[in-house]
């Protein structure tokens, strides 16, 4: 009896080895990566857009690389399109006493910035940071002086210099509002990833909120 079950268990087990083997030969489905699934992918739903309270004495303003060299109705169309939201943006922080201060992308001085966002004679621009407004600049020492700790950003690129800096920003653990009509780039989807990844990345959707202009109340 007990040979009987031992011929039983190897043809069992012989019976299983076989089996595997031919399974070998079967193609396996496999997720393809990015690049061969790019034409299906389907666009998340918008994130919510939140209506923000601002502490004027303890929020700052940065307004990003809105240059003659960047913002043109030839090179970047959308940023122009943006103008007139930033502008009202300014004004009403300016009104509140909300410490504004600008940006400056590559070779751009301040005399480049767009004339309808220009920055008052007392205000500040720093020149010659990249993307992070942070790397490279004094601008967390700034900040730091005044008691800082809401940043709102707006400018070109959407993914540059506002993507960077509000991460960078979240990173040193300011909070930030980015409106997103206040953000511009040379197509859409750049807004859009944008967007997407400031409320969704690790981190920064615990401190980056989306807003738009008209819902910032100073």
């Amino acid at each position: 009896m007990e040979k009987a079950q031992r011929s039983v268990w190897w043809m069992t087990r012989v019976a299983a080895i076989l089996a595997a083997l031919a399974g070998l030969g079967t193609p396996v489905a496999q997720a393809g990566s990015v690049i061969d699934e790019w034409a299906g992918v389907k666009a998340p739903p918008p994130p919510e857009l939140k209506p923000v309270s601002i502490d004027a004495a303890s929020t700052a303003l940065i307004v990003m690389d809105i240059s003659t060299q960047s913002c043109t109705a030839d090179r970047r169309p959308r940023c122009v399109a943006m103008l007139p939201a930033v502008q009202k943006l300014i004004a009403e922080a300016r009104a509140k006493g909300v410490f504004v201060l600008y940006t400056l992308a590559g070779t751009s001085k301040r005399a480049d910035i767009i004339k309808e966002v220009a920055p008052l004679e007392a205000e500040q621009a720093l020149a010659g940071a990249g993307p992070d407004k942070f790397v490279g600049s004094d601008l967390e020492a700034i900040l730091k002086a005044k008691n800082i700790k809401t940043l709102i950003t707006v400018g070109t690129a959407a993914e540059g210099a506002v993507l960077h800096t509000a991460a960078g920003a979240a990173f040193r653990a300011f909070s930030v509002v980015v409106p997103v009509d206040g953000m511009s780039s040379t197509n859409v989807y750049a807004e859009q990833y944008t967007a997407w990844h400031l409320v969704n990345a690790p981190r920064l959707a615990d401190r980056v909120k989306l807003t738009q202009v008209d819902m910032i109340k100073f």
